[in-house]
């Protein structure tokens, strides 16, 4: 416990409160999506994001991870830009934009009109740090298409010269190396009836779960909905905290959790 707070629980409330209750740097990685601009109508709430950055890098521990998924709606024409004010910010108070990725989603929701611009298909995947992450477990999954190949390549300098790549002329392209950031992933799919207007693919969450934190480290969601971030933390030997306002998400939260725990 930490200040009142208990961990493998999700907290019926304001994510201020729940991380009012937090000691300093209480938490390993958050990995959240949200509620932005008008894209959803999240019962009736709304969030004061400055107030939520500041506790986030509060709570984080040192070498932590926020993941921030996010993106923006068209209102009268035009983007809002809110992701990237928003990056911006956290940039402000103290962190780090470790990586801007990318959460290619393979489908698209339609967002004003598609005669005058491209289908989004996209959300950011924002990775802050407040100092060089202490846990990086880069995923190897990408097939290489140049597999067995002799690296013969150059990297150019800052200088504007060249220099040969590691293992020039000796060293075969691997038929496995780590992914890129750019993520391909198709809607959640492994809830038929879904059980909340923005829940993130469970496949999301996981990785970045593995990616940013071991076994027996915190991980925090604040805007828990259904809670995919708790049950995959679970599901990955990590422990959790969520917060969330509307009581029938917490209450789904823990039926889907319970479920995958008894099933494990």
């Amino acid at each position: 416990m930490g200040h009142g707070v208990e961990i493998n629980k999700i907290y019926n409330e304001n994510c201020l409160d729940t991380m009012r209750r937090m000691p300093d740097g209480f938490i390993d990685l958050t990995v959240t999506s949200p509620p932005y601009d008008n894209l959803r109508e999240y019962k009736g709430y709304s969030f004061d994001f400055e107030p939520i950055a500041q506790e986030l890098f509060r709570v984080t521990k040192k070498g932590g991870v926020v993941v921030w998924i996010v993106n923006d709606a068209t209102i009268n024409g035009s983007e809002t830009g809110t992701s990237f004010k928003q990056a911006l910010y956290f940039k402000e108070i103290g962190f780090r934009l470790h990586d801007t990725m990318i959460w290619n989603k393979r489908s698209f929701t339609a967002v004003g009109s598609l005669n005058v611009r491209y289908a989004p298909v996209f959300e950011f995947m924002f990775v802050l740090t407040n100092e060089r992450p202490s846990v990086a477990n880069i995923i190897r999954d990408r097939r290489n298409k140049k597999a067995g190949v002799i690296i013969n390549g150059t990297i150019r300098q800052k200088d504007g010269t060249t220099k040969k790549q590691t293992g020039f002329g000796v060293k075969k392209i691997r038929n496995i190396g780590p992914r890129h950031n750019v993520w391909e992933l198709g809607p959640e799919q492994s809830n038929i009836n879904r059980k909340h207007p923005a829940q993130f693919p469970e496949q999301l969450a996981n990785d970045h779960i593995i990616s940013w934190s071991n076994e027996g480290d915190l991980v925090y969601d604040p805007f828990s909905g259904s809670g995919t971030t708790a049950k995959m933390a679970m599901l990955n030997s990590r422990n959790y905290i969520g917060s969330e306002l509307a009581e029938e998400y917490c209450q789904i939260a823990e039926e889907r959790i319970s479920k995958a725990e008894a099933g494990r």
